[in-house]
């Protein structure tokens, strides 16, 4: 019986006495600071200018025209890469866009806006690499 009752007794003793010394340590040290992270740098946009796009029927057959202008949300240290390779951009956009069904509307000559922004971010991706480009933001869309 005697040792059924000295290891539990033990137990806590051990607990309080690690307790105490903790809660006396940070007393003496004061609360830690958690440490600083670095700023990330602001993100900027850079613009595309108008895209013209073919709006083609889910049937392949072409609609009609619409014109987009895109703006491409990226870190301000690479803005400059960004827009030096702006024309490999388009190249890209303009190799999905007549093989995607962006038409949409009751008379088909409206652009489908979420497909097209999942094409640009898609040739977005393929032109400057994963995590280079984070949002696209459609500004204007006009049928043309």
């Amino acid at each position: 019986m005697k040792r059924a009752l000295l290891i539990p007794l033990m137990l806590a003793a051990g607990l309080a006495t690690g307790g105490g010394a903790a809660f006396g340590v940070a007393t003496v040290t004061g609360p830690r600071e958690a440490p600083e992270k670095e700023a990330a740098p602001m993100p900027t946009f850079v613009a595309t200018g108008p895209i013209l796009v073919p709006l083609v029927d889910s049937d392949g057959g072409l609609a009609g025209y619409g014109t987009i202008e895109v703006q491409l949300e990226v870190a301000a240290d690479a803005k400059e890469d960004v827009a030096s390779r702006l024309p490999l951009l388009l190249n890209a956009i303009n190799l999905r866009t007549y093989r995607a069904p962006l038409a949409s509307g009751p008379d088909r000559l409206l652009p489908d806006l979420a497909a097209f922004r999942q094409l640009v971010f898609v040739a977005a991706v393929e032109t400057y690499g994963k995590g280079t480009v984070s949002r696209v933001a459609i500004t204007s869309a006009k049928p043309a």
